[in-house]
């Protein structure tokens, strides 16, 4: 796997958090419904996903074998909290770790 590379935060108020991170560092969002927007810079990408609480930011790391990934976290004592599910333009799934932190692994569709 690669390093993290990908954070998701929760909102409670999309279009002002969009503005922040668009005001502040010029961050351009894709929307992907009224409860998801995403950003990609040169070396990272941000997600911003609306929810009524604010829980703790959701760090990724980017594979290119999402089943060999699974498998691995499964086998180092990690915790699957979401199994692999399809997502805009790839597929994801949600670990924690024996700290109790939560975290995903994800991987891009082939672009052909």
């Amino acid at each position: 796997m690669d390093l993290p590379n990908y954070l998701e935060l929760a909102t409670a108020d999309m279009a002002a958090t969009k503005g922040f991170y668009t005001s502040a560092f010029g961050i351009e969002f894709t929307d992907y419904g009224p409860e998801y927007a995403g950003a990609n810079t040169e070396s990272f990408e941000l997600g911003l996903a609306a929810f009524g609480e604010t829980p703790p930011p959701l760090p990724g790391f980017q594979t290119r074998d999402i089943a060999a990934a699974e498998q691995a976290v499964r086998n180092a004592g990690g915790t699957i909290v979401k199994e692999i599910y399809d997502f805009p333009g790839g597929r994801r799934f949600h670990f924690r770790d024996p700290g109790g932190n939560e975290l995903l692994v994800y991987q891009y569709e082939e672009q052909g």
